[in-house]
């Protein structure tokens, strides 16, 4: 069991994060400044130190040498950003920035506990030690083709472009690419380009000089410099201003930086990751991103897919979050019933595996008895997938009253929206719009939208 000391000066949230812990089986002291952890403990005993940036007394860094070789992660506001930047040029692991959800930590302690565990002489080593630390759950042909594509562009420093719609786990992907290449030991930075304001994005990635800017009272180095030598992950890359754009392009280019209100650059060793949910092509033909950049990104493409389009990846992910779950609350064993497969099953999951989670941990909380049902998930089943169309297509198909058995010209070779539109045309005038969906196995709403898309009419009953 790893043992972990935080130290934070606000009690509630030190005993918030106390808790959240010692639930996933963590040993945990804690201690309201830097002063009373080197009195009241002995900093080498422990695997982990999580402390605030800002403590009275002494700063949360001081940890950083006072503890060596103890890893020491930083918790610092947004407002403190630039500062985390410092704590991990003087060595500490990692840094999270508040306020912090707790999925989000527990991931952040994982990662860092798992980092320091593993120094392994040879790469071999090293390769075994990282695939248990970033692991991504995926059976389906697109997830092998994707573990595939992970694990050539790992071996080389190519850049990297993730595409996919929010909550598909681009940013686990990006951590296996880092902690399988040979950077792994080394510091990996994870940037929400959507997260940081405007204004403060360039400062934040390159750094300023003092006097750049208003408020600039000191040099400050930024995040691309901090992670020197390891890896910058950018999620929502089109996000980015067009200025910051111009200038994460020279970097590119260049493999050098210059911060804000600098004459000279400096040279940076950096592997770029990029993410977004967004198409960045449509987006350079608008102008609303650079094209140069766009093509500078596009070296080495990875499409996360959708988790509607995983098939039985949702029931073994499920499972592996309802076991999360169960031992997280302490809630016991519990089991999905059989319709509840079923509805997550031709769900559309339009928050894809985050969704996910978030249903199971919501349906945990719950639970009565010793079954999840499909109303414990709390599903809009507005999103019930057109799975249930294609999989209903053979039977609807002899079954309507186009295409009965009986017709020696009936056509099987109609697409699934050739077929619906004709089952909609032929059958809407003796059926209301209950029917027709109840029929096609979706939900009305599903059926006014596939109207929408294929331009059918909806007539008036007579």
């Amino acid at each position: 069991m790893s043992r972990i000391l935080i130290v934070e000066d606000e009690s509630i949230i030190r005993s918030a994060l106390k808790r959240l812990l010692e639930k996933h089986e963590y040993e945990v002291c804690d201690a309201a400044s830097v002063a009373e952890a080197t009195e009241r403990f002995q900093l080498p005993d422990f695997d982990l130190i999580i402390s605030d940036l800002r403590l009275p007394g002494a700063p949360g860094t001081d940890l950083i040498e006072l503890a060596r070789p103890v890893p020491v992660l930083i918790m610092t506001s947004y407002a403190s950003l630039r500062s985390a930047v410092d704590a991990m040029k003087l060595g500490a692991i990692d840094y999270i920035a508040k306020p912090f959800d707790h999925d989000e930590m527990l991931a952040t302690v994982a990662n860092a506990l798992n980092r320091t565990s593993a120094a392994p002489a040879d790469k071999a080593s090293k390769q075994s030690h990282t695939d248990e630390q970033t692991e991504i759950i995926g059976r389906c042909q697109p997830m092998q083709e994707l573990f595939k594509r992970i694990s050539k562009v790992a071996r080389t420093d190519a850049t990297v472009l993730i595409l996919g719609e929010s909550g598909t786990g681009k940013e686990l992907a990006a951590r296996a690419i880092h902690e399988q290449s040979d950077r792994a030991g080394r510091t990996m930075i994870s940037v929400n380009c959507a997260a940081i304001p405007d204004t403060l994005i360039e400062s934040e990635l390159f750094g300023h000089e003092k006097g750049a800017f208003t408020g600039a009272n000191s040099s400050r180095s930024g995040l691309i410099e901090a992670a020197d030598g390891g890896t910058l992950f950018l999620d929502e890359i089109g996000e980015l201003p067009l200025e910051a754009q111009a200038r994460l392009l020279r970097f590119l280019q260049e493999g050098e930086i210059r911060r804000v209100g600098a004459v000279q650059p400096r040279r940076v060793n950096v592997r770029l990751i990029a993410a977004t949910h967004r198409d960045l092509k449509n987006l350079a033909k608008s102008g609303d991103f650079r094209e140069d950049l766009y093509y500078r990104l596009y070296v080495m493409e990875l499409r996360m897919p959708p988790l509607r389009e995983r098939g039985e990846d949702i029931i073994e992910l499920a499972q592996r979050f309802l076991e999360h779950s169960c031992r997280k609350l302490d809630a016991g064993l519990l089991s999905f019933s059989p319709k509840a497969r079923e509805v997550m099953l031709s769900y559309a999951w339009p928050g894809n595996v985050r969704e996910l989670e978030n249903a199971i941990e919501r349906a945990v909380i719950l639970a009565d008895g010793e079954q999840i049902s499909p109303e414990l998930l709390g599903l809009d089943t507005d999103h019930i997938s057109l799975s249930s169309l294609e999989s209903s297509y053979e039977e609807n198909l002899k079954e309507s009253t186009t295409y009965r058995s009986d017709n020696r010209n009936a056509r099987t070779d109609l697409s699934l929206d050739d077929y619906f539109q004709r089952f909609v045309l032929e059958n809407q005038e003796q059926m209301s719009e209950t029917e027709l969906a109840r029929t096609l196995g979706v939900s009305r709403k599903c059926l006014w939208e596939r109207r929408q898309k294929l331009g059918i009419p909806r007539r008036p009953r007579k």
